[in-house]
């Protein structure tokens, strides 16, 4: 008797080795009810499922009570027609069992699958609605474990879970009642001897579940070296500052401790197996001692004997994985509360009931702003922060009563040092973040009371990282505008003076960029976003420090385009150089989240504040008089 294959050993192991601390998981009131609601699309499959799983443990015990028919009337009674009819219908049970599991098995993955993309889809909608802060603040890693590996695992409650406790239930009913029926005193016996196969199966699935969260640890380790050592910018980290030496003795060592654990894991599992396997053949060997005896007394005949024997091999598998059903359904509940952890997470920036879409000439107005970036409890959960950041000190005041207004046509230049605040103040334009006071204003209306997608289309951005995607050079402009011609997608490239390097491209606009665009150089890169830019053509510009990595003849050539680009649009730039900015409508000297200054260049040159001193220590220049400072 294989008692291991018996079992199902692989998935029993599997089971064996879930973390203890799930069975003491404290769930949330009414999970198991949204659980239930998620089923409820599939309750025809599921009823199939059901059935068919039924009928297959069923189909799995009764052949093997015609056995004792076809040795006792069959074989020993010299019925011939008997046996031939018999094994026919063992025949006929094993082609209906095989299609019954072929059922069972199509339901179970349409189940499976259909419920996995339902509840992907629905987090991957509701993250991409979730506020740049939160984004920010979660760990990339753990968000994107949450539509694979926590998904995978709820999904397991209406399929490997439900089928664990039907087919082992009905089997083990079935096994029970028929072993009762043949032998009640063997069948005792039997279950005599269940502590000898639970006990070690409770001890053994404590130190696998220690060796598996080692074994899980060990891995994340590895994988998330890497993953850091093969991204473009780790690569390149590796190669200039790194030794390899190091990291190929570093990676080897993680490597090898999670090879030594894969041994341990292996070897505990072997010898329970080994154990059970042994402990199955000396209950073999008692059926067969006693029973033996109780046939040759003709106490018990040999059909009933070889019955026996069949059926026992069936009993303790069952009784194992049940015992065990209890820790599968928590892990799968649990897996089912991580997802609705995220789903039950509020974005912090929504339409209101009456939003309304953007309307009117293009304008953009602080009124008295007070923001503070928003702190984890509102925005992010814990459990997808790095675990430095869950105790984080209170966010301090980033804007502090700033108030301007940038007309259609005009372009407002925001200068001052890193951390001043001018980022966070464009941030707010396309309500990115809400205003703790005061109001952002675009087209006249308060952005709380616009539509966000109308507001969005209303503003285009070109920041200082300039991020392209794993894709080809066509498909990253068309994410701006899906529906622009061949003919708009070349004058967006030619207006941001990059169309001649497309044109030597070895697939042309077909050309794959690389990760984060890092086939092209910072200064090309930053093109093919202003050419994004062009293409989208909004009437509100948004230009975090669009030319920084520009050379001095890209970044004139450029310049021409984005400002043919501003004509009849309202435009914020922020910028460093502040030669990109002598021209502006005004300029706005931000300090501490505060405007310390505004006017013109030739106004604040001759006012002889800080801007002037800032202009006059990047030109290394005397001070000029208001008229000439052009």
């Amino acid at each position: 008797m294989s008692v291991g294959r018996g079992m199902g050993g692989g998935r029993m192991m599997g089971r064996l080795a879930a973390d203890p601390g799930i069975r003491s998981h404290k769930l949330d009131r009414g999970t198991a009810r949204r659980v239930i609601a998620y089923g409820r699309p599939f309750t025809g499959l599921i009823v199939v499922f059901l059935i068919s799983t039924i009928v297959g443990s069923a189909l799995s015990v009764v052949p093997l009570l015609l056995f004792q028919r076809i040795i006792d009337d069959g074989v020993l009674g010299g019925d011939v027609r008997l046996i031939v009819t018999l094994s026919l219908a063992v025949a006929g049970m094993a082609i209906g069992s095989a299609a019954v599991g072929l059922v069972e098995r199509w339901c179970s993955s349409r189940i499976g699958e259909e419920l996995i993309y339902s509840m992907r889809t629905q987090i991957f909608d509701h993250v991409l609605r979730m506020p740049i802060a939160f984004f920010s603040r979660s760990h990339t890693g753990k968000l994107v474990s949450r539509l694979q590996s926590d998904v995978n695992g709820a999904q397991q409650a209406f399929t490997s879970t439900l089928s664990t406790f039907v087919s082992n239930g009905v089997t083990l009913i079935l096994v029970l009642g028929s072993m009762f029926a043949l032998s009640w005193p063997l069948t005792l016996a039997a279950l005599v001897l269940l502590p000898v196969f639970m006990v070690p199966a409770s001890l053994v699935g404590r130190r696998l579940a220690d060796l598996s969260r080692t074994r899980m640890q060990e891995q994340a380790e590895m994988s998330a070296t890497m993953t850091e050592r093969f991204s473009v910018s780790g690569a390149l980290l590796v190669k200039l500052f790194g030794n390899l030496a190091t990291e190929q003795a570093v990676f080897a060592g993680q490597a090898k401790a999670v090879a030594d654990s894969g041994v341990r894991i292996a070897m505990t599992s072997r010898v329970f197996m080994t154990a059970l396997t042994l402990v199955g053949a000396l209950a073999t060997a008692l059926f067969y001692g006693f029973g033996g005896v109780a046939a040759v007394r003709e106490q018990l005949t040999v059909g009933t004997l070889t019955a026996l024997v069949a059926l026992l091999a069936r009993l303790y598998g069952p009784l194992i994985q049940l015992s065990n059903l209890r820790v599968d359904i928590m892990t799968a509940l649990v897996s089912f509360e991580r997802v609705f952890e995220v789903l039950d997470l509020t974005p912090l920036i929504q339409d209101a009931d009456d939003a309304r879409p953007v309307e009117g000439p293009p304008s953009v107005v602080f009124d008295d702003v007070w923001f503070t970036y928003p702190d984890a409890e509102h925005v992010s959960l814990a459990s997808l922060e790095p675990a430095v950041a869950v105790d984080e000190s209170a966010s301090q005041p980033v804007l502090k009563g700033v108030s301007f207004e940038a007309l259609p046509g005009q372009t407002v230049a925001l200068v001052g040092a890193s951390g001043a605040g001018k980022t966070t103040i464009t941030h707010l334009i396309a309500r990115l973040y809400d205003v703790d006071s005061g109001a952002v204003r675009v087209a006249g209306d308060d952005v709380r009371s616009l539509l966000l997608g109308s507001l969005q289309d209303e503003v285009g951005y070109v920041t200082q990282d300039a991020h392209l995607f794993h894709d080809t050079v066509r498909a990253n402009l068309l994410y701006a505008k899906p529906e622009a011609t061949e003919e708009e997608l070349w004058r967006a490239l030619g207006s941001a003076r990059v169309d001649a390097l497309v044109r030597r491209l070895p697939d042309g606009l077909d050309t794959v960029v690389g990760e984060r665009g890092y086939r092209l150089s910072g200064g090309e890169r930053q093109r093919f976003a202003i050419a994004r830019l062009l293409l989208k053509a909004p009437p509100i510009l948004v230009l975090d420090e669009a030319t920084a990595h520009l050379d001095s003849e890209s970044e004139s050539l450029v310049q021409n385009a984005l400002d043919t680009a501003r004509e009849g649009r309202t435009s914020i730039v922020i910028a460093h150089r502040l030669s990109t900015v002598r021209h502006a409508d005004q300029i706005l000297v931000i300090e501490d989240g505060r405007i310390v200054e505004r006017g013109t260049h030739d106004e604040l040159l001759a006012a002889g504040g800080q801007y002037s001193t800032l202009y006059l220590t990047q030109f290394d220049e005397t001070p000029l008089e208001a008229g000439e400072a052009d």
